[in-house]
């Protein structure tokens, strides 16, 4: 699917996302690209057909970051919905969070991502986060606590 066409989109997109941790720290992806360019938010992103939830969350975070997955577990579900000055919704995605394991390896900025950080729950004030993604954050820092 091309990038042009996640706008206004007919119905919303299945998209994944990979809540990696590695101790006290989570690693967020500054999104390289319009929607949220220049944000942080989770490694991860659109389901291509054929292929499994799975399949695509390896692949994401693969792409994005350079690590590969070892494990998945689902966390949760995330509706983003963003609409344009009209009020129209612009992009319309509903992903499918997932904690994840992942093999040792430094990450590295990839597809779609141009910065990778490791953050702690005390610095995650420093980073403009994707409108929602703070909460499921906190959310996956208190359960894994």
């Amino acid at each position: 699917m091309s990038k042009d066409s996640r706008r206004y989109p007919p119905r919303p997109i299945l998209g994944v996302g990979a809540l990696i941790f590695r101790g006290e720290k989570l690693l967020l992806a500054e999104r390289a690209g319009p929607p949220m360019q220049g944000q942080w938010s989770l490694p991860g992103g659109v389901v291509e057909t054929g292929e499994t939830l799975l399949e695509a969350l390896s692949r994401e975070v693969l792409e994005e970051t350079g690590l590969v997955v070892t494990e998945a577990r689902f966390f949760e579900l995330f509706e983003r919905i963003i609409r344009d000055p009209t009020g129209e919704p612009e992009y319309h995605y509903v992903l499918v969070d997932y904690v994840c394991g992942v093999a040792p390896g430094d990450s590295c900025a990839g597809d779609d991502v141009s910065n990778c950080a490791w953050v702690s729950r005390a610095d995650l004030e420093r980073y403009e986060i994707t409108a929602g993604t703070r909460d499921v954050i906190e959310r996956a820092f208190i359960a894994l606590a």
